[in-house]
């Protein structure tokens, strides 16, 4: 903040630097060059005001209020794809536009109320037909596999004849450069064959594919009940305009939180709060924050208790229940016209396995009870705005990105959105059944990509990174927890303290970073 003396002669040397150029001042332009000189922007903002003025059909008497306002949103804008990061702010005022907007939630599918599982082996059986019904559907919308004949038809067709199967793989195992797949339909078992000497692109594919993925098949009739692969192909998603807001309104996401832990980036998490009510920020960031109504958390909110071994050396706050309590007490700071919803990630307080349920309230009562929050499962579909997210923690990132051959890239952002894209192409959030990532046999597969979103929020791997697919935007989310020693080990830098702020209207993403 400039002294007085120099506020006065910055303010002087600015309105002499309007009256030169041959314009005036009205007083609304002149209270708001009084607020700028106490922030010391006002000779880089008035030089920029003179050069836009020139550039206009028609050179104007007065400059205003409106014509300071807009150059100082230019000159702020983001001048990056990686972050903007948040400054003091500009002025003092600050109307939340968004509290006279509605609260447009739909809870599309949440698997809190229909997690079924009993353990029997029944279950198993119901939850792999129903994986292989659900996906086979998805599979006959595409052109190119919808004429797909069964198992038993193939087997049936006579050497030598092209063939189009669906099946789930149950098996695959390699020889001397020669892949063997087993998939079955819910009747038949077919092996097939990937040979040394197939095309490239035939083998790519076929090193992509995971067990318990559900693929189509294209290939010839052989001897001995063998079909020779020629092409998979993939249920997808397809090429589509999503659906936006009809108004300029903006959704935080984020995820790992890891309230609880000494590595908990509280000191960025509450400039994060501030900014969201105009305490902080230059003027383009605080407009965003003015139309801020939605704020998604994607799993971990608090560290947990007992999740890996030794986790008390790394915990500030020892005790489950007092760390959602402090949790509760942050999420409060927001303001109420500020929609929160919340999905759990496996440090959460719910079963482990996927589908997870809402957080149980017996552990996180402070949650339920300091404001309004939407308590959901992972994963789940939300509509905020008529536009549809999926939202999901993302544990299973772990095995895909272990699994999938040319998924790890140098470049951890790529990785992850590689492997977030390989979701949607495959339809399935958890492909792979007995990996690391435990999965309950329900009767129904509610990991299922079904619907097509607009928007796939998802987080667990602490890394921040975006990119659209076929229209659909995909967000990692990034933490809130600076790098542990398990991290370190690993040699992973977490991206900490940014915010990904969504644009509900154009579906793009301004990354705003507490961090500094």
């Amino acid at each position: 903040m400039e002294d007085r003396q120099t506020v006065n002669s910055s303010l002087k040397k600015a309105i002499n630097r309007a009256f030169t150029s041959g314009y005036q001042l009205d007083r609304e332009s002149f209270v708001l060059l009084q607020k700028l000189a106490q922030e010391n922007k006002l000779e880089t903002v008035m030089e920029k005001v003179l050069v836009n003025l020139k550039k206009l059909p028609e050179n104007p008497l007065f400059i205003t209020r409106i014509m300071i306002e807009k150059t100082v949103k230019d000159l702020y804008e983001e001048v990056d794809d990686h972050s903007l990061t948040v400054v003091e702010s500009i002025g003092n005022t600050f109307k939340p536009l968004s509290k006279d907007f509605p609260s447009e939630i739909e809870i599309l599918t949440d698997p809190t109320k229909t997690i079924e599982s009993t353990g029997d082996l029944n279950d198993f059986l119901n939850y792999f037909q129903d994986r292989f019904i659900r996906i086979e559907r998805l599979l006959r919308e595409r052109l190119d596999a919808k004429d797909a004949i069964t198992i038993k038809e193939a087997l049936n067709a006579k050497s030598k004849t092209k063939v189009k199967v669906i099946g789930i793989v149950t098996e695959i195992r390699e020889r001397k450069e020669t892949i063997f797949m087993q998939i079955e339909d819910l009747k038949n078992v077919v092996t097939i064959l990937i040979s040394s000497r197939a095309d490239i692109t035939v083998r790519d594919k076929a090193k992509r594919i995971l067990l318990d993925q559900v693929v189509c098949v294209e290939g010839v009739r052989s001897r001995n009940d063998l079909i020779v692969a020629t092409n998979f192909i993939n249920p997808d998603i397809p090429e589509r305009i999503p659906k936006t807001a009809k108004k300029t309104i903006y959704a935080a996401l984020l995820s790992d939180l890891h309230i609880g832990s000494k590595y908990f980036q509280e000191k960025s998490f509450n400039k994060f709060l501030k900014w969201m009510k105009g305490q902080e920020g230059n003027y383009r960031q605080r407009e965003i924050a003015s139309r801020l109504k939605y704020i998604i958390v994607a799993g971990d909110i608090v560290d947990g208790v007992g999740i890996f071994p030794d986790q008390e050396k790394e915990l500030m706050i020892t005790d489950i229940y007092e760390q959602y309590d402090f949790a509760a007490k942050l999420i409060q700071k927001i303001p109420d016209y500020i929609d929160v919803i919340l999905i759990p990630g496996n440090h959460d307080a719910t079963r482990q396995a996927l589908p997870q349920p809402a957080i149980k309230k017996e552990y996180a009562e402070p949650l339920y009870e300091t404001r309004k929050v939407v308590m959901i499962g992972d994963p789940s579909t939300i509509r905020l705005s008529s536009v549809e997210f999926l939202l999901f923690h993302g544990r299973s990132l772990d095995d895909v990105i272990s699994s999938v051959p040319d998924v790890m890239y140098r470049n951890l952002e790529e990785t992850i959105s590689t492997a977030m894209k390989y979701y949607l192409k495959i339809r399935h959030l958890a492909p792979i059944y007995g990996s690391k990532t435990p999965i309950a046999p329900d009767k129904q597969d509610l990991l299922v990509i079904n619907s097509v979103p607009d928007v796939f929020h998802a987080g667990h791997v602490h890394i921040f990174g975006y990119e659209t697919y076929r229209g659909t935007l995909i967000v990692n989310s990034g933490s809130w927890q600076t790098q542990t020693p398990f991290q370190e080990k690993m040699g992973l830098i977490p991206t900490c303290g940014i915010a990904p702020i969504l644009n509900l209207k154009t579906l793009k993403i301004t990354p705003m970073d507490f961090s500094k």
